[in-house]
């Protein structure tokens, strides 16, 4: 498990680098104090406070592709359980604390993220 990426996955980099290309600019792992703990969004506009997470559709149990593993299932099926309630806590804590969170699956289209991410910040600019 040592080997797992914690970031700069292929998910967040085909997103990060297009966001890049339309001249966003972001920060990566950026560290957020919240009521939670420390989190740390895979994509963060810090001005704009959006935060944003690729999940991985194992580890955060995607709907769409997740599924519990056949061998040590007594193991995985509450580890990975404790991944999406720990999602829900953070967003719940970064949206009290003032920032909007979006969450995107892996496997979705990074184009169709990269529009999405750019709507928020659209409506964050014409808010303030």
């Amino acid at each position: 498990m040592r080997a797992i990426k914690r970031r700069d996955t292929k998910p967040e980099w085909q997103i990060r680098c297009r966001l890049h290309k339309e001249g966003r600019r972001y920060r990566v792992d950026f560290p957020i104090r919240t009521e939670a703990g420390l989190v740390r969004p895979d994509i963060a506009f810090t001005r704009a406070r959006l935060a944003i997470f690729i999940d991985g559709c194992y580890w955060h149990g995607c709907p769409e592709h997740g599924r519990v593993p056949k061998v040590n299932a007594d193991y995985w099926k509450p580890k990975l359980a404790r991944n999406t309630e720990r999602d829900r806590i953070t967003s719940a804590a970064l949206e009290e604390g003032g920032w909007s969170v979006l969450r995107f699956w892996e496997h979705e289209d990074p184009e169709a993220v990269v529009q999405e991410i750019a709507s928020a910040l659209r409506a964050h600019r014409r808010s303030n």
